[in-house]
């Protein structure tokens, strides 16, 4: 914090458990200034053990945060306060001297699409207003983390203070927390991250389901000069969890410009053919657009597997050899509920079934949890209680579970985890694949002509908007590389460092593809069935890479030649699923051309900007 926030110090906090003096001068010295901004009456100093862990568990029960679903093993129920369910992008921003470093400057002013910025002197006058006591009455808990395996190369360490025992019981399923990452450390670099729920004791007003929270004052800003990440007054997912958006995407993505590798709104999977040839896989999807599914694939074609290594984040890192290497860096899943089901993620439902932490869905007189979607019979006389805590029958009219509600479970559970997850050097990435929600126009799936081509492809990305942020409707949304709500830095200058990717000497630049599940018939719903029968689709690709299947070039891409997509046993409408309407595609290349021209402006590459021409000039060659 700068210094002018730092409140003269009144009597420090009881120590409840740890040694404050064993931590290393720089983590000593963040700890005491947000001690004495913040004024906790307690400090925990984290060390990863599960008999800590059931300590914070039984705390939250009897606070009455979560309660023990009798139905699994060791899972928990957690409702929040309505007003704190999801990611809030609009009070979500990067803090830079210059607005550029931040955003591209939108023609004709106005408010990028592409991130918020604010200036440093704005920032200190929020987190003035925020900070100054806003731990009094509770506990402040240090959270060690390593983002990656500890101890290797590709992963990094934050160290996140917060007043909130839901965000280190689920920080402790999403990374690597404990002992371990402060014996890693050492005097070494790490990430600040500061976060309190702005609840200080005694309260001012009543909770709502027992959850902390401040709505009107939340604040989450990244500080990437400062390596630090500051939130206030949400407790919820991504703007609490510091180690999952703010640090693996936000920051690390301003690091990887900055050290030359990749950090991406990835899953990453590993599929191996019926000849027990085995590669790995990066896919990015926005949020709820079924990268966990794909992540988790139980194929229908005999004698496939795939093979989980995330389903959320990838760090990516060219080895000495010209091969990109990727990490997951995070520990956990901390999933989307609505939609899982034993039928379109098997592998997922068995993930949860035990040590997990769900928010904000159904729960069952049972003893169990339900949700949209989830595809399993109530048994006779069990009754619903809604993620508003309320009596639910299916006739109510209304979700029981929030669209947006979530669980956070250990990735080592997952019954298809790759043997290769946790490996230090990473795994080999062959191929990236982009995709969205487009029910009309867009083909089931294409090859980019070239890395630049492909580049250009992620940059232009658009989807259904989703129930992860605060966007209503099914408004469909440019979302470049899926994280147009992630960028740490200028996308313009972010397309350029991908571009750059390129001209390092040796490289072996994966393939890139696009895939489209959702495309529509106007009359029978989805022309794709989709799930487990995306394996076809990945084997297209897997054959691509070897070089034995077909292609032939369109307006968009690389499509599969006839007979090239194994189809067996499967009757779908090729001729709709692969239709490349001339109009379409004209109407396309105008809102893209458009949001380049208002969004990116003057720093859009020329390359993105010369692929753009050539894509209009193949469309008008339809």
């Amino acid at each position: 914090m700068p210094p002018q926030l730092q409140s003269q110090k009144q009597g420090g906090p009881r120590v409840l458990q740890g040694d404050p003096s064993t931590l290393s001068p720089a983590v000593r010295e963040f700890v005491e200034a947000n001690v004495t901004l913040c004024q906790p009456d307690t400090l925990h100093i984290c060390d990863g053990s599960d008999e800590e862990n059931r300590t914070i568990l039984a705390q939250l029960e009897e606070q009455g945060v979560i309660k023990k679903l009798p139905k699994y093993n060791n899972c928990w129920l957690a409702r929040t306060d309505p007003r704190d369910v999801a990611r809030v992008e609009s009070r979500t921003v990067i803090v830079t001297r210059e607005q550029r470093d931040t955003v591209p400057t939108p023609l004709g002013g106005g408010v990028s699409q592409l991130g918020r910025w604010m200036s440093p002197e704005e920032f200190d006058k929020a987190a003035a207003q925020c900070f100054p006591g806003c731990m009094k009455g509770r506990t402040m808990y240090v959270i060690p983390f390593s983002m990656g395996p500890v101890g290797s190369a590709l992963s990094k360490i934050g160290v996140e203070l917060t007043d909130s025992p839901y965000v280190v019981a689920s920080m402790r399923v999403m990374t690597r927390m404990g002992k371990a990452v402060l014996a890693a450390l050492g005097s070494g670099e790490f990430v600040r991250c500061l976060h309190s729920v702005g609840c200080p004791l005694p309260l001012k007003r009543p909770l709502v389901n027992n959850w902390p929270c401040n709505p009107e004052q939340t604040l989450i800003a990244h500080i990437p000069e400062r390596r630090q990440i500051v939130s206030f007054g949400s407790g919820y997912g991504g703007n609490s969890l510091l180690g999952k958006k703010c640090f693996a995407l936000r920051i690390a993505s301003r690091l990887a410009k900055e050290e030359g590798w990749l950090a991406e709104h990835m899953l990453i999977l590993g599929i191996t053919n019926p000849a027990g040839q085995k590669k790995y896989m990066a896919a990015a999807f926005p949020s709820a657009c079924g990268k966990t599914n794909l992540a988790m694939l139980r194929p229908t074609l005999p004698g496939w597997k795939v093979e989980c290594v995330g389903d959320d984040i990838a760090w990516m890192k060219f080895d000495q050899q010209g091969n990109l290497r990727a990490i997951n860096p995070e520990n956990g899943f901390f999933g989307v509920a609505p939609g899982t089901s034993a039928k379109t993620n098997p592998n997922a439902m068995a993930t949860i079934a035990k040590n997990t932490i769900f928010t904000n869905v159904a729960e069952t007189s049972d003893g169990g949890v339900h949700w949209e979607g989830m595809d399993e019979e109530l048994a006779e006389g069990v009754s619903v209680t809604s993620w508003k805590n309320k009596s639910w029958k299916p006739e109510d009219g209304e979700p029981c579970a929030h669209p947006n509600s979530r669980f956070c479970s250990p990735a080592s559970q997952c019954p298809i985890i790759d043997p290769l997850w946790e490996s230090p050097e990473g795994v080999p990435i062959e191929a990236i694949i982009f995709g969205g929600r487009r029910p009309e126009g867009v083909p089931l799936v294409y090859e980019a002509f070239s890395w630049q081509h492909g580049v250009f492809v992620g940059a232009a990305m658009r989807s259904e908007a989703t129930a992860a942020a605060e966007h209503k409707g099914k408004v469909i949304m440019h979302d470049p590389f899926a994280m147009r709500p992630f960028f740490g830095y200028n996308f313009g200058q972010y397309l350029s460092h991908w571009l750059s990717m390129a001209e390092r000497p040796g490289a072996k630049l994966p393939k890139i593809f696009h895939v489209n599940w959702f495309r529509k018939s106007p009359s029978s719903g989805f022309l794709w069935p989709g799930f487990g029968e995306n394996i076809r689709v990945l084997d297209w690709m897997f054959r691509r890479l070897n070089g034995e299947a077909g292609a032939m070039p369109s307006a968009v891409g690389y499509l599969p030649c006839p007979h090239s997509l194994d189809l067996h046993g499967l009757s779908v409408d090729l001729d709709q699923l692969f239709a490349l309407d001339q109009d379409f595609w004209q109407k396309e290349v105008e809102e893209v051309e458009k949001y380049f021209h208002t969004q990116v402006n003057d720093d859009l590459p020329a390359e993105v900007a010369r692929q753009l021409e050539l894509l209009q000039r193949r469309v008008k060659q339809m």
